[in-house]
């Protein structure tokens, strides 16, 4: 255990005894446990292999490289469409971690031979990101949106693709891309 990480858990305020379970787990695999981005991650000889985090109906294992994964028990999860990689195990209670035990440290063993045989996720060209609905409108509305989008940068353009596709409603989706048409007009990115 780090104790670079162990403010985390002291620190959680829902899923704490689910996610102390999931740590346990994840450091018998042989795993080195380091603090990224604010969440416990466990790395292989440096490269990223599985991360704990919690939201608020669930907490999960994040597995980088998850789209690799064989996926025995039908359990992985792909967070949205445009997530590309990356794939979780979602988690309700600590029954349920005790109950698939043997399961995830499976998944983590795989998601570990996978990282050692240097396997890597075809990743999807940004040209092959489908704008939302609402975005696909505000093109037609105002094509020099469509041109200034056009003009951005690859990862500036995925940015906003994700940004725009993340709410579920599509009220708040056009509210996102009304506040950012200044922006994409002006040519900067989402975080510029």
């Amino acid at each position: 255990m780090n104790p670079q990480v162990d403010f985390f858990f002291a620190k959680a305020k829902t899923w704490q005894p689910e996610m102390e379970k999931l740590r346990k787990v994840a450091l018998s695999c042989g795993l080195t446990e380091e603090l990224k981005w604010g969440q416990p991650c466990y790395t292989l000889q440096g490269s990223n292999i599985v991360l704990i985090h919690g939201f608020k109906a669930y907490c999960a294992l994040l597995f980088f490289k998850g789209a690799l994964l064989k996926d025995a028990g039908g359990l992985l999860i792909q967070q949205t469409a445009n997530v590309q990689a990356a794939r979780q195990l979602r988690f309700t209670g600590l029954q349920q971690i005790d109950a698939q035990e043997t399961l995830i440290k499976t998944y983590i063993q795989e998601a570990i031979d996978i990282e050692k045989a240097g396997l890597k996720v075809a990743l999807k060209d940004h040209s092959q990101l489908v704008p939302t609905d609402e975005l696909q409108r505000k093109f037609a509305e105002h094509p020099a949106l469509q041109a200034a989008f056009a003009a951005l940068t690859p990862g500036r353009q995925r940015a906003y693709h994700l940004y725009f596709s993340q709410p579920k409603q599509a009220k708040t989706r056009e509210a996102r891309i009304e506040k950012c048409m200044p922006r994409i007009l002006s040519g900067k990115g989402l975080n510029d």
